[in-house]
């Protein structure tokens, strides 16, 4: 009963990004690195990071993108091996990640070579945040941290550094929900939600939900 419980908050999820070689695994792109962090009733309580050798040689703008070279992926670990042990750090938890749609193409394509699945869902930061920060310049990952404050070391394009950053985001996100609408706790149905509604429906949508009892969702 309390992993239902738990899988059904936005406050406890696996934020992850992927490192690539491109943008499609339908076009033979692998991923490179993963990293990912464990967020538990709004506390970050793991992290898991590895570079993986997709078995071919990346293109210098790659390397120059992200900062990953050839050399450092020679000694990594292969894909397969990676994923099995990422399979296990996500378990039965909901995902996010900003852009969603590109790490869970990675994700469920590197995944199906293992044979290996998940069971549960996506939400997506960059999505959500469309929503809630109309405002804000652009919605890419370091346009928002800029917008909001939120501390960095600068370092982007890494997938451990984009997912801590996407994680911070993600909890302010629901700290501002929390605060302007009176919504607690906040369920990750309702994210995947707000996602999917139109920016000029976002205001009433949510003040409708903070005038309805608690555990309506």
């Amino acid at each position: 009963m309390r992993k239902n419980t738990q899988k059904k908050r936005a406050d406890t999820v696996v934020v992850l990004d992927f490192e690539t070689t491109g943008l499609s695994p339908n076009q033979g792109d692998r991923a490179i690195e993963i990293g990912a962090v464990l967020i538990e009733q709004g506390k970050i309580t793991d992290r898991f990071q590895q570079l993986m050798n997709p078995g071919f040689r990346i293109n210098p703008f790659i390397e120059n993108y992200t900062g990953i070279t050839n050399e450092m992926l020679r000694k990594a670990p292969l894909c397969a091996e990676v994923m099995e042990q990422f399979a296990d750090f996500i378990g039965d938890h909901n995902l996010v990640a900003h852009n969603a749609s590109f790490d869970q193409r990675f994700l469920d394509a590197e995944l199906n070579l293992i044979e290996r699945k998940y069971s549960g869902s996506f939400a997506c930061s960059m999505l959500v945040a469309r929503r809630i920060y109309q405002n804000a310049p652009n919605h890419k990952l370091g346009s928002l941290v800029e917008f909001k404050n939120i501390p960095t070391d600068g370092v982007f394009h890494r997938a451990l550094a984009d997912s801590e950053m996407t994680a911070k985001l993600w909890l302010m996100i629901l700290e501002d929900i929390k605060d302007q609408y009176n919504i607690s706790p906040i369920s990750f149905q309702l994210m995947q939600q707000l996602s999917r509604k139109s920016k000029g429906s976002v205001h009433s949508f949510l003040n409708l939900l903070g005038k309805t009892k608690p555990g309506r969702f």
